[in-house]
């Protein structure tokens, strides 16, 4: 086991999914095993001043990545640092907080790979690419929900901040491992999703050619391992749909449990209710086997890390 944490990062568009894959990884490795970080804590202003100077929160100069680099390079070598905390229902800060690093740390936010420095102190990065409509439906009702906007006001938020989206928070998919994309089969349901995963071969990743092979074939079955390119690069590419089967779904994990003792508890024929839970557009709790998947995957690389990153 090494003596320093293994660091996992998280990064993607607001509302791009980035807790609720978390929470579900956190479940895996165990919840008393892992340090949660967001990294929008760094928030240089708080949303008054924003509105004043007129920067939003997704820009570099809106945040203190300096003291973000300084953090993280603290942690990796398992050190505790006192971390800033942005209120994000008052718009302000509050005391920062004492972190010391569990086993496993979770770095999660908008611009956690804005630098090499911040980039070189992650085992394990993952990038989240939901289609756009998807992200603003999550958005809307997110904010609706638990910040008390209004649609029109989450909306023209949205609007105001796709300037630097496209300039600095999509190019950061460059910098990652695995690229998830959550994606509805139908345009009407956003609770039944489906998942893309584009493995780049940055790390190494589970064989799981041995049960889907690699290539097109003549029918498109629920489960399909294919070669493809990304930003020009070529990678591996898994895709799960929605109607996925748990016994078909099953057989994945059991690869990656099969190497990892640890993982076995979720490598069940039934699934494991602790993972790929997601709450529905009424706000009913669902599972979902794509997603579950996926926690367990990126769980397994950072068990991995330890023995071989």
């Amino acid at each position: 086991m090494s003596d320093r944490p293994i660091i996992l990062g998280i990064v993607g568009d607001s509302a791009a999914g980035k807790t609720t894959l978390t929470r579900g990884i956190a479940q895996v490795l165990g919840p008393e095993n892992v340090t949660v970080i967001c990294t929008d804590d760094y928030h240089r202003y708080d949303r008054k001043q924003r509105a004043e100077i007129g920067i939003t929160a997704l820009h570099p100069d809106c945040n203190h990545l300096d003291i973000m680099q300084q953090h993280l390079s603290l942690l990796r070598t398992g050190q505790a640092i006192l971390k800033p905390i942005y209120n994000h229902t008052t718009g302000t800060f509050d005391a920062p907080e004492y972190i010391k690093p569990s086993k496993f740390v979770i770095v999660e936010g908008l611009l956690g790979y804005a630098t090499r420095t911040i980039r070189d102190s992650y085992d394990v990065k993952v990038y989240l690419a939901p289609p756009e409509e998807l992200r603003t439906q999550w958005k809307v009702k997110r904010d609706i929900m638990k910040r008390g906007y209004t649609e029109e006001q989450v909306l023209a938020e949205i609007k105001k901040r796709e300037p630097d989206s496209e300039d600095f928070i999509r190019p950061q998919r460059e910098s990652a491992d695995v690229v998830v994309s959550f994606y509805p089969p139908e345009a009407d349901n956003e609770s039944n999703l489906s998942v893309r995963l584009v493995l780049r071969p940055t790390i190494p990743h589970p064989d799981f050619t041995e049960i889907l092979g690699l290539g097109s074939e003549s029918f498109k079955p629920a489960i399909r391992l294919e070669l493809d390119r990304d930003m020009g690069k070529p990678v591996d590419v898994l895709e799960v749909d929605s109607h996925a089967t748990s016994d078909q779904v099953n057989e994945l994990e059991m690869i990656l449990c099969s190497e990892l003792p640890h993982l076995r508890g979720f490598c069940t024929a039934q699934g494991n209710p602790e993972i790929g839970k997601l709450i529905g557009t009424t706000g009913e709790v669902l599972q979902s086997y794509p997603l579950a998947l996926t926690q367990l995957l990126v769980a397994y690389h950072m068990m991995k890390a330890i023995h071989v990153y």
